[in-house]
C-alpha cells in the first residue's frame, strides 16, 4: 500500500480533519504549504447532492477563469473552409478535418479541448468512444460545437474550464497554479462555484452540494465553507 511523503504527513499534521474554512484561508494556506518542489494545481472537489443515475440531474458546463488556468491549453478544431481560417488565425494547434478525424482514430490523443463546426459533427461523432471517455467530445452544451471556431479557440486558451459529475455524483475542478496570488486564485474559485451553483438542474431536490474541498497536486484537502467571498 503506498504511503504519502514527509510533506504530505507534515501538513495534514497541521489541520484539524473537522474544520471547515473559509475559501481565502484555504488558499492562503496551500500557497504556504507545498507539497511538492513544482508548481501545484489547486483543485476545488465537489460531493453533490443530485442522483448521478437520472439524466435529468446530470451536471455539465463550463467556467471562465477570470485568470486563466495557469497551463498552455492546447486546442484542436475539426472545421472546413473559412472557420477552419478562422481557427488557426485564433491560435488552434491542430485544424482539419476527415484527415484529423482520422489521426484520432488511430490514437492520437496530443491536446486538451476538441472543438467542430455543427457540420463537422457528424463525422466527429464517431470518435465518441475515443474522445468520450477522456472528457474530449465536443458538446454544444460546453460551447466547443460551434460555427464561431475562434471565439470557441480563444475562449479555451483564456482559462474556460469544463467540468462534468461523474457516476459516484463528485465534480473535481482545477481553478489555478499554487504560484498565483491569493486574489487570483480566490477569485478562480468564485467563479468555480458560481458556475456550479448555476449549473444545478431544475430536477435536483434538497442539498445540492453536499460538501467541498480544496487540495493541490500532493496535498491533502481542507473542507471549505460555501459562501461567496472577496479576496
Amino acid at each position: 500500500m503506498a504511503t504519502h511523503g514527509k510533506r504530505y504527513r507534515a501538513i495534514k499534521a497541521e489541520l484539524d480533519p473537522g474544520e471547515v474554512r473559509p475559501i481565502e484561508e484555504a488558499v492562503e494556506f496551500f500557497r504556504g504549504h507545498p507539497a511538492a518542489e513544482f508548481d501545484e494545481t489547486l483543485e476545488l472537489s465537489f460531493r453533490m447532492g443530485v442522483d448521478p443515475t437520472k439524466s435529468d440531474q446530470a451536471i455539465r458546463s463550463t467556467v471562465g477563469l477570470p485568470h486563466g488556468t495557469g497551463k498552455k491549453v492546447r486546442v484542436v478544431v475539426f472545421a472546413t473552409g473559412e472557420a477552419a481560417n478562422a481557427a488557426r488565425e485564433a491560435g488552434a494547434e491542430e485544424v482539419g478535418f476527415e484527415d484529423l478525424v482520422q489521426r484520432v482514430q488511430d490514437g492520437w490523443l496530443d491536446f486538451d479541448i476538441a472543438v467542430a463546426t455543427p457540420e463537422t459533427m457528424k463525422e466527429v461523432r464517431k470518435l465518441g468512444r475515443v474522445l468520450g471517455p477522456r472528457g474530449l467530445m465536443p458538446n454544444p452544451k460546453t460551447g466547443t460545437v460551434s460555427d464561431d471556431t475562434a471565439a470557441a479557440v480563444r475562449d479555451a486558451k483564456a482559462g474556460r474550464v469544463e467540468f462534468r459529475m461523474d457516476r459516484h455524483g463528485n465534480i473535481s475542478v482545477p481553478f489555478g497554479k499554487r504560484s498565483f496570488s491569493k486574489e487570483a486564485l480566490v477569485d478562480n474559485a468564485n467563479a468555480v462555484v458560481d458556475a456550479i451553483m448555476a449549473a444545478k438542474p431544475a430536477a435536483a431536490k434538497g442539498a445540492y452540494i453536499r460538501r467541498c474541498t480544496i487540495a493541490t497536486t500532493m496535498g491533502p484537502g481542507i473542507q471549505v465553507a460555501l459562501r461567496r467571498v472577496a479576496a
